[in-house]
């Protein structure tokens, strides 16, 4: 039996099936003897299961509220409740110029991305193939294999600035980045992953400059931002225009397994989205819309990102960055200084096996990292610095990370003892 070239495409082996095989086949084993810092997985938080379990009670006792949630097919747009609420949260709060038109929902961010990257990037009506341009490398694995047309993404090699501590930083390179006419869209994720780093409120508007310039829209990937979930740890200001997408979504409040993106943009966008949402859906799920319109409508779902989710994250990566410190000494690591998201990015420099293959000695000792080769999309090979990185999620158990923090130190000693004594 032979796939089309859509279904090869789509069965290829990607980072993000890697990925979601791992923390499957862990899950499916009870997770017994594995530590799961790979994935990203949000955090048990207490006081926000607490209220979605009061949510979810009061609509279960709620004959009209448990329709809306299980009993019928929202539009394409999404659930027109949530939609309405959502609008006019970040109008009132953030002075965007928006109403229901500019929100479409989508089953998940995953299923987001594969939407806009297609609809900007591909083939077109008069015979061009245009690219979707990722600023700055490394980006986010879920990319990667989302274009159903070859060689889709083009990224540039990011500027690197040596802190204090052993961290460094990706800094998007402007002197280097070029936007032709073979680019239908400009993306970046903010807080980026898989390395944390925010890009700044400046750097936002250079690329919202460039995109104008050409005629082209600027995606901003807001899965681990603001105003929500808000695990950004510098200062970062929500952003829209009519030139923006700009995408949320409420895995990262803790509700993954919802599927929830919302998408806002121009109307012509949402009403292309919605009407891909009929096609391939006919529409999204209303669980997650019905379950968190109370937050969204009263602007709780600011004051907990604010006051329960960001602290919950940045105590962790606090924990998570003085264990490095103990565990890693006398080691050539560095990690990105942590400006956001669940995320520690390291980078062993001059690591005399692959990432791939500290991977590989890692999942046969227990602990699940992701090798940081995945992370750059659309930049050409032969950059070592590519086969030198990993990522590693801090959200989960406290005790389970700092084990898993050990194990990783062990095997990365390992590997320079192991070639110093071939040496």
């Amino acid at each position: 039996m032979k796939f089309s070239l859509f279904g090869d495409q789509l069965t290829c082996n990607a980072g993000i099936l890697s990925l979601m095989d791992d923390l499957g086949s862990a899950k499916a084993a009870g997770g017994e003897n594995m530590i799961m810092m790979g994935g990203g997985n949000p955090g048990v938080v207490p006081e926000f299961q607490d209220i979605m379990r009061d949510r979810l009670r009061n609509i279960c006792d709620d004959r009209s509220e448990f329709h809306r949630l299980i009993g019928a097919y929202d539009p394409p747009q999404g659930e027109a409740g949530f939609v309405s609420s959502l609008a006019k949260l970040l109008k009132n709060e953030f002075g965007w110029q928006i109403g229901p038109e500019n929100i479409c929902l989508t089953n998940g961010s995953q299923t987001a991305f594969f939407m806009l990257f297609n609809l900007f990037g591909g083939r077109f009506e008069d015979g061009t193939v245009k690219k979707i341009c990722l600023p700055l490398a490394p980006e986010y694995i879920g990319y990667a294999d989302l274009g159903l047309e070859n060689d889709f993404f083009v990224s540039t090699r990011p500027r690197i600035e040596y802190l204090e501590d052993n961290q460094f930083k990706y800094h998007i390179d402007f002197d280097e980045l070029e936007i032709g006419p073979d680019i239908g869209a400009i993306c970046v994720s903010r807080p980026t992953n898989p390395t944390g780093n925010v890009v700044t409120d400046d750097e936002l508007e250079q690329l919202n400059c460039l995109a104008k310039k050409h005629n082209i829209p600027l995606i901003v990937d807001n899965a681990y931002g603001v105003p929500f979930p808000a695990m950004v740890y510098e200062d970062a200001n929500p952003s829209w225009n009519e030139n923006m997408v700009v995408c949320f979504s409420l895995s990262k409040l803790g509700l993954p397994a919802v599927r929830t993106g919302i998408i806002v943009a121009r109307p012509e966008i949402t009403r292309a989205l919605a009407s891909i949402n009929a096609i391939v859906s006919l529409s999204p799920g209303s669980f997650g819309a019905v379950l968190s319109q109370e937050m969204v409508e009263s602007g709780e779902i600011i004051e907990i990102s604010k006051k329960v989710i960001k602290p919950f994250y940045k105590e962790k990566m606090e924990r998570a960055c003085e264990i490095v410190k103990r565990e890693f000494a006398g080691v050539p690591c560095r990690i990105h200084k942590p400006e956001g998201a669940m995320f520690l990015w390291f980078w062993f420099e001059g690591m005399p096996i692959s990432s791939l293959e500290l991977y590989q000695r890692l999942k046969k000792r227990g602990v699940l990292v992701v090798s940081g080769h995945y992370f750059f999309p659309g930049l050409p090979a032969g950059w070592r610095h590519q086969d030198e990185c990993i990522r590693v999620t801090y959200s989960q158990n406290d005790d389970d990370v700092a084990r898993g923090l050990a194990i990783i130190a062990e095997e990365v000693k390992k590997a320079y003892q192991d070639i110093d004594v071939e040496a």
